[in-house]
């Protein structure tokens, strides 16, 4: 009777003392968890997550998060369960580093935006360096006479010129045309899932923009030479998440002429 009653007391001074930690005893850390069911491809927001304390040996293998704030805008690789420990390797910076068999029947754009597939090639497209998750901007090249009427000079003759600009900046990648296989992910992420990344030289981006750019960017495709140039990965924003306040529907886009090119981007200023 007495060795029951100490055992008893024992159980219970290691539970105050380790804070009801799990079995095993040791010291407790706070982790974000699901706060409910996360289901895959989703991009994460604060109502998804919650935090808990929690012990043992796998808080110390640097793979869960401290803070809600680390977790927001990253992309579920799998299905997470309610209440599960959140882990570095079930997210992905990008939706594009998913394993594509993991895909639902949708693109997983947010509300107002459209995937657009657009042409590149090895001298456009920075030699097959674009991949997934690459951010990327544009310039166009052409005569300045496609948009202005062209400048007479003395004697009647007409000058023209040859303009430079880039016109899109900040241009996210969600797919790729026909690739070469295990190239590294944009941001020296490793590969999702087991399933390497593609990249290479390709005759195809799809990219994610509004309705309203898409517009614009078909304008210059047909009138302009394009070529791209990619952005430091350091300078890679988030994947939208809400729609853009200034075209938030596709009934957003009215339609680009040569006036509404110069308007936007102000080639006869130049």
């Amino acid at each position: 009777m007495l060795l029951a009653v100490l055992a008893g007391a024992g159980v219970f001074f290691l539970g105050n003392l380790t804070g009801g930690g799990s079995i095993g005893g040791g010291p407790t850390t706070t982790v974000v968890i699901a706060k409910q069911a996360i289901p895959v491809r989703h991009t994460i927001t604060d109502a998804d997550l919650d935090t808990e304390k929690v012990s043992g040996t796998f808080t110390s293998a640097n793979n869960t998060y401290l803070n809600k704030s680390d977790v927001l805008n990253l992309i579920a690789e799998i299905q997470i369960t309610k209440g599960s420990v959140i882990t570095s390797d079930m997210l992905a910076k990008d939706v594009g580093l998913v394993p594509a068999g993991a895909a639902p029947a949708y693109l997983p754009l947010a509300s107002g935006y459209v995937a657009m597939t657009i042409p590149t090639g090895e001298q456009q497209g920075v030699a097959g360096h674009i991949t997934l998750g690459d951010y990327f901007t544009v310039i166009a090249s052409g005569n300045i006479t496609i948009i202005t009427p062209p400048k007479i000079t003395v004697g009647g003759a007409s000058q023209t010129s040859v303009v430079s600009k880039t016109v899109f900046t900040n241009v996210r990648v969600i797919g790729l045309g026909p690739a070469t296989a295990n190239v590294q992910p944009a941001g020296g992420a490793t590969t999702v899932g087991g399933t390497a990344a593609v990249g290479g030289v390709v005759s195809s981006l799809t990219i994610e923009l509004t309705q309203c750019d898409a517009e614009y960017f078909t304008w210059f495709i047909n009138n302009m030479t394009l070529k791209y140039t990619v952005e430091s990965f350091h300078d890679y924003l988030t994947a939208p998440v809400a729609p853009d306040p200034t075209c938030p529907t596709v009934l957003s886009a009215q339609g680009v002429t040569n006036k509404q090119v110069d308007a936007r981007y102000h080639f006869s200023a130049l």
